[in-house]
C-alpha cells in the first residue's frame, strides 16, 4: 500500500525540507494544496501566476529526495469568485478554467490526480437546491473535461461532512456527482474523517463505492492524523485491502496540534503498524 502525506501539514517549512523529512519518515508520495506554491500570506489565489522555473524547481526537489508528486487538492482554497455551485454561468465558466489552470499544474508538477473538496466554494447559496447545485457543479466540471483529458488529470470528488459545508456531504452524493458527469476522469475521493459523519461503517463505504474509487484520505475525526485518536483503522485498511485498492493513502491533518514531525511520523508508523497487524 503506498502512503503520502499533504504538504501544508509542514506549514511554514521550506519546501526542501518539508519533502526531505517526509521521505525519511517513509511517504512515497506527496500531495500538494497550491496555495503553498504561491507567495505568504496571499489572500486572492491565483494558481496561474506560478511560474514554470517554480513548478519545475518543486518537482525535482520532490524528486531529489524519492518523492512523487501525487497531485492537488484544497484546489479552490484561498481564491476569491471562484465556486462550483454558483447559478451564475459567468462564475460557473470561470472556475471552470480556473480547475483547467490547476490541472496543467499538476501535469507540470507530475501529478494524476485533483482532489475537488474546497467546501467555502462550493457551498450551496440560499435558494439554491440541492439538485440545483448538482446541476451546476456538474456543468463546471463538464467544462473543465478538455483539459483535464488534455492534460491526462482525474478529477476526485471529495464528500465532507456537514461541520464543512452544507454541498456533497455523503459518499453517495459525491457518486450522484460522478454519475451526473459519466466520464472516467471524474471519480471518487474517501476521506476518514468526513466519512466518520455518516451512518455507514468506513469499510462498508468503501466496499460499496469501490469501483468510483482512486483516491484515499487518513485522518481522525479528530482532525489529526491515524492513530491519533479513536478511530481505528485495521479494518478501513482491511476493506481497502478487500478491494484490492491500488491508489495511494495520504495523510491529512487539520489540527497540528501534537506537532508536524510528531504527526508525520506518528501517522505512516501507525498506518505500516496496522498492515503488520493484517498479514
Amino acid at each position: 500500500m503506498k502512503f503520502a502525506i499533504c504538504n501544508e501539514t509542514f506549514v511554514d517549512w521550506p519546501h526542501g525540507r518539508a519533502l526531505e523529512f517526509a521521505a525519511g519518515c517513509g511517504y512515497t508520495g506527496i500531495e500538494i494544496a497550491p496555495f503553498t506554491l504561491g507567495e505568504s500570506g496571499v489572500v486572492n489565489f491565483d494558481v496561474a501566476h506560478i511560474s514554470a522555473a517554480k513548478r519545475q524547481g518543486f518537482a525535482r526537489l520532490a524528486d531529489g529526495v524519492g518523492l512523487e508528486v501525487i497531485g492537488l487538492h484544497w484546489l479552490l482554497a484561498k481564491t476569491r469568485g471562484i465556486h462550483l455551485t454558483s447559478p451564475d454561468p459567468t462564475i460557473r465558466r470561470r472556475t471552470a478554467n480556473y480547475l483547467g489552470d490547476l490541472a496543467r499544474l499538476c501535469r507540470d508538477l507530475g501529478g494524476k490526480l485533483m482532489v475537488l473538496g474546497s467546501p467555502q466554494q462550493r457551498n450551496l447559496a440560499p435558494g439554491v437546491t440541492h439538485d440545483a447545485g448538482m446541476e451546476y457543479a456538474a456543468d463546471v466540471i463538464e467544462q473543465a473535461l478538455p483539459t483535464l483529458e488534455d492534460c491526462d488529470v482525474l478529477l476526485a470528488v471529495e464528500p465532507l461532512g456537514p461541520d464543512n459545508g452544507n454541498f456533497l456531504l455523503t459518499a453517495a452524493q459525491g457518486a450522484e456527482l460522478i454519475e451526473r458527469v459519466g466520464s472516467p476522469y471524474c471519480r471518487l475521493h474517501l476521506d476518514c474523517k468526513a466519512m466518520s459523519s455518516e451512518s455507514i461503517p468506513i469499510p462498508e463505504l468503501i466496499r460499496q463505492y469501490h469501483q468510483q474509487l482512486i483516491h484515499f484520505h487518513a485522518n481522525d475525526p479528530n482532525g489529526q492524523g491515524p492513530g491519533f485518536g479513536d478511530l481505528d483503522f485495521e479494518p478501513i485498511l482491511t476493506a481497502l485491502g478487500e478491494i484490492d485498492y491500488g491508489g495511494w493513502v495520504s495523510v491529512e491533518v487539520f489540527d497540528y496540534g501534537p506537532g508536524v514531525e510528531s504527526l508525520a511520523k506518528g501517522s505512516i508508523d501507525y498506518l505500516r503498524d496496522c498492515l503488520m497487524r493484517n498479514q
